[in-house]
């Protein structure tokens, strides 16, 4: 259903490399949205992780936790409607379960991460709207590859396979709100104008009921 009040909260899910950055600064610009991205350079984990998952597993999770929710706090109270670059519910329900499956997290840290992610969510409200970006392996390969991070040169193939799946299960089942599935193997909004309209057509329909 439309969101029945002015939207706030704006949410951009996806995979690594799906293209969520991009997407984000491309809604800020056209909306006039703030736009809230990952701070993936300041991150003082995520080169020891990709090096080392299982050392590093719990510490990188909590990081996200933490920034993730200042950034929804900051949102509350704040005027503006922004727009954010990945969610504060992939970390629980795709990357820390993925890592402990692949027993890259003990049990303990899991559950304890677990735990501290269920008492803070309490504390914050769902968007007004997701927009879920969803992309084949060759794709996020091949734009990972691209934008050419140097921590990323260590991802393995089948730690994108698995988040792929964990998100298509968590997609499936999602209900807290407006949700909008951007198929980026046929769309490409980076460089062709016609399918970022087509995407903003139908923002629009799910925020404002214009079509």
């Amino acid at each position: 259903m439309p969101a029945k009040h002015a939207p706030k909260h704006i949410a951009v899910a996806g995979n690594i490399g799906a293209g969520k950055t991009t997407l984000t600064s491309l809604l800020a610009k056209h909306y006039s949205w703030q736009p809230h991205f990952e701070d993936v350079d300041h991150n003082p984990y995520l080169t020891d992780f990709y090096e080392d998952m299982q050392r590093w597993s719990f510490n990188l999770q909590v990081y996200f936790l933490n920034h993730r929710l200042q950034q929804l706090l900051d949102i509350r109270a704040g005027k503006e409607t922004v727009v954010q670059d990945r969610t504060i519910y992939e970390d629980a329900h795709i990357f820390a379960p993925n890592l402990y499956d692949m027993g890259l997290m003990t049990k303990r840290d899991f559950d304890n991460y677990t735990s501290l992610f269920g008492t803070l969510t309490q504390m914050v409200n769902p968007p007004d709207l997701l927009i879920y970006l969803k992309a084949s392996i060759p794709k996020l390969v091949d734009q990972i590859q691209m934008r050419g991070r140097d921590y990323e040169e260590n991802i393995r193939l089948d730690y994108l396979k698995r988040l792929n799946g964990f998100y298509e299960r968590w997609i499936t089942g999602y209900t807290a709100g407006p949700l909008l599935i951007v198929d980026v193997d046929q769309l490409d909004f980076t460089t062709r104008e016609e399918d970022f309209a087509d995407v903003v057509r139908r923002i629009d329909g799910l925020l404002f009921g214009l079509f």
